[in-house]
């Protein structure tokens, strides 16, 4: 076997272990840059929005591009070690929040075993940052006959302690609506609090999804603070006209800012998998990453946001994941 050769298989070899070192989630290593010596974990698990494909790819950008230490973690089928978006209580390696800085979160209606749940938990009420994107506000859901001691994280708990769970009383507002008309209008982002440095380096009308506006309560929790409102528009390009009447006035808001028990917290209900593709909602993301822990002096209009390797994202849509994938697919 020729020298060359052996290198060759040696490196292959590196990158396999490395990938597959516990293949039920996704590690990549921190290097230099702004998020040197910061661990983020990205906790993905949704039916509908492909959350399994949009985490790795912003874990990605955090870590290539920027130093951060990033784990991506799963729903995953515990028989077949796949991906399944579909498996509600399964999230392997989610004790990885225990060493967290950032949690960046876009589960949909999850209902975790306790052993998993706790460390969750212990995340959010030690007051750490979060960043929820899209069905974050419903980000758990436990039966009303639950045994689980965490079922008050339940997006329609009606307990007057936490009332509607962790989407209300963390992120800032739980699930309502589809206030656009689900894959018919997208959205397009209008800038509320232009002097805040989570919108350094995007414009009016630069943020644009073909997800639809999701209805809020007006106005949101008291100490929230409307980053953008989402313009509902009349069908599924970035330059289709807004749409005339009364849901776009007022327009509901997207993004928004609040704290939970002193940590900073970012909001906004875009973030399918096939709005990843727009570069200023990319953006966005990172500078809120970056506000959440406290970095924003960190913030600047020349950030690289750009796509790492191959991104083709599958239309948003329930059954729509692609079987048989396992984490190592997407890495």
């Amino acid at each position: 076997m020729s020298r060359s050769l052996q290198f060759i298989l040696c490196l292959i070899a590196l990158q396999t272990l490395q990938a597959t070192a516990d293949d039920r989630w996704i590690e990549y290593a921190g290097g230099k840059g702004i998020g040197s010596e910061k661990h983020v974990v990205l906790v993905s698990g949704d039916e509908e929005y492909r959350s399994e494909e949009s985490l790795p790819q912003l874990a990605k950008i955090l870590s290539q591009h920027h130093g951060f230490k990033c784990t991506v973690l799963f729903a995953i089928d515990p028989e077949t070690g796949v991906i399944d978006p579909e498996q509600s209580s399964n999230i392997p390696g989610i004790e990885a929040l225990d060493s967290a800085d950032l949690m960046i979160i876009a589960t949909r209606f999850r209902s975790l075993p306790d052993e998993q749940m706790k460390h969750v938990v212990d995340y959010v009420e030690a007051g750490k940052p979060i960043v929820g994107l899209r069905t974050a506000t419903h980000a758990f859901n436990f039966a009303g006959d639950s045994n689980s001691k965490y079922k008050h994280y339940s997006w329609n708990y009606k307990g007057p302690e936490f009332t509607q769970g962790f989407g209300r009383q963390v992120l800032g507002e739980t699930w309502i609506s589809h206030h656009g008309k689900h894959k018919f209008e997208s959205t397009r982002g209008i800038i509320e609090d232009k002097s805040h440095p989570i919108i350094t380096g995007i414009k009016d009308g630069d943020i644009w999804g073909p997800s639809d506006v999701y209805g809020v309560r007006l106005p949101l929790t008291a100490d929230a603070n409307i980053i953008v409102r989402g313009q509902i528009l009349v069908g599924m390009n970035p330059t289709d006209a807004a749409l005339e009447g009364k849901r776009n006035d007022p327009m509901m808001p997207i993004a928004w800012t609040r704290s939970y028990k002193g940590g900073r917290i970012f909001t906004t209900t875009m973030g399918a998998a096939t709005d990843l593709e727009n570069e200023p909602l990319r953006r966005l993301i990172l500078n809120a990453s970056l506000w959440c822990l406290s970095m924003e002096d960190k913030i600047t209009p020349q950030l690289n946001v750009s796509l790492v390797g191959e991104y083709e994202p599958t239309a948003f849509g329930f059954g729509t994941f692609i079987k048989g994938k396992k984490p190592a697919d997407y890495r």
